[in-house]
């Protein structure tokens, strides 16, 4: 590790120097000497870096996104020429170039922050040792060496010997409790900030081997952040605990105001935006504005999240325009409220037999009705014969067409005649009027 530190030395003097300016700052709150001066220092060492890094977590986060986004042609173009890699790296570097995607950007702020980090290493390192280094002078490093963090000085590790920790003033029994204890954290806060990632802010419609490399980093990283722990100093584990902390809140943020389309942090998100263009009746902000109007223009490639929020639109009476507002609609609200009352208005599903029944009712109801109009004919009052109309239609039938056209209207017979009536219908139809038969006859 001190190898590696001494690459780094050019950086030391501008590392060196931040963290006296801001140790001038707070000596004169808590004392030159105290381990909150020298802490804070470090700690105010972090948020400077991670401003200044800001636009290359930006684009991390753009080029995550669009390396999630082109899994499914990645895996297409390493199926189609598997056989030929120089042909796949060819496409495969077409693709990064039409996207304009970099796969390195995913790691540029963790690149960016290694100078420094091995910068500090290397500072601290030095003050153990009890030597200058960039702008410290010995006085500085000797108020540094006297500097402890909850009893364990900066400059000591978790695997140092007793000696070397009883020569900072110090118990070796504080140090490591104190270095493990921020290791844990460390740690978890790494676990944390790469599980928020995955479980959130990940299109889960799409299923590739990025995601299951996604989720192996996640279990990987923390451990190797537990290994590496044992040898760094107090101070160091300070910064990274400081940048691990940073990095999950600047994270949460993201996720919750710029989530990766078609992820539960869209949903979320959509749904907050829905809940206040219905309180509000308008979209307030120039950025919910922006996100209504490109989910306005994807149109028919809309992902679910999506189309649940234009669907939640329409039913509270509001559509979405181009240009990011809305507009009252009550066209939308009748349509979804008409909508809404057939669907509630739609019969009840009948069982087979309940069918059979009610098509062997509308049968029967049916040749009542056909039956009843000759047998009206054969029952009008008037018993004299007329003379026979035209061929197929007896005297009976033209009474009651001069019956109907008077008004008078004709009886329908009763069930138990309906299948007298129905033989006498049919015969009356074929061979024209009959005479009554007797009423003694039993035939």
């Amino acid at each position: 590790m001190d190898t590696i530190a001494s690459l780094f030395s050019f950086i030391t003097w501008p590392v060196s120097w931040v963290i006296v300016q801001f140790h001038k700052v707070y000596g004169a709150i808590f004392g030159p000497d105290t381990g909150w001066a020298w802490g804070l220092s470090i700690v105010s060492l972090v948020v400077l870096i991670r401003i200044c890094l800001i636009p290359l977590f930006v684009k991390q986060i753009k080029s995550t996104r669009n390396m999630q986004a082109l899994q499914p042609k990645m895996k297409a173009i390493q199926e189609r020429y598997k056989s030929d890699k120089q042909r796949q790296s060819e496409e495969m570097m077409k693709l990064y170039k039409e996207t304009g995607t970099n796969p390195l950007s995913s790691c540029l702020p963790i690149l960016a922050q290694s100078p420094f980090f091995f910068a500090l290493y290397h500072v601290l390192s030095n003050i153990a040792s009890g030597k200058e280094i960039g702008v410290m002078n010995q006085a500085l490093v000797d108020s540094a060496r006297q500097a402890h963090i909850f009893g364990a000085p900066i400059a000591a590790k978790f695997m140092d010997s007793p000696e070397k920790v009883e020569a900072l003033n110090a118990s070796l029994t504080d140090v490591r409790i104190v270095t493990a204890i921020m290791i844990i954290m460390m740690s978890a806060s790494q676990f944390f900030t790469q599980r928020q990632l995955m479980m959130k802010n990940v299109d889960l419609s799409v299923k590739t081997p990025y995601m299951q490399q996604q989720k192996m980093l996640m279990y990987i990283f923390p451990v190797i952040f537990a290994v590496m722990g044992i040898n760094f100093p107090v101070g160091v584990l300070v910064y990274w605990l400081t940048t691990n902390v940073w990095t999950m809140g600047q994270q949460m943020y993201v996720i919750n105001q710029n989530p990766t389309p078609g992820s539960k942090a869209q949903d979320a998100y959509l749904q907050r935006l829905l809940k206040s263009i219905t309180h509000h009746g308008e979209v307030r902000g120039r950025r919910r504005k922006s996100v209504v109007k490109v989910v306005v223009a994807k149109g028919s490639d809309r992902n679910e999240n999506e189309r649940r929020f234009f669907g939640g639109l329409a039913k509270a009476g509001y559509a979405a325009q181009a240009d990011g507002t809305v507009i009252k609609s009550d066209t939308i609200t009748a349509e979804a409220e008409g909508g809404a009352a057939a669907k509630r208005q739609q019969p009840k599903r009948q069982t087979k037999a309940q069918r059979q029944a009610a098509a062997v009712q509308s049968t029967t109801a049916k040749d009542t009705d056909e039956v009843s109009e000759p047998v009206t004919a054969k029952a009008s009052p008037s018993l004299e014969k007329k003379p026979q109309g035209p061929a197929g239609t007896g005297a009976s039938d033209v009474t009651a067409a001069k019956d109907e056209a008077q008004g008078d209207k004709p009886t329908r017979p009763s069930r138990a005649n309906s299948g007298g009536s129905r033989q006498q219908g049919k015969t009356g139809q074929r061979k024209g009027q009959q005479r009554p038969k007797h009423p003694s006859s039993k035939k």
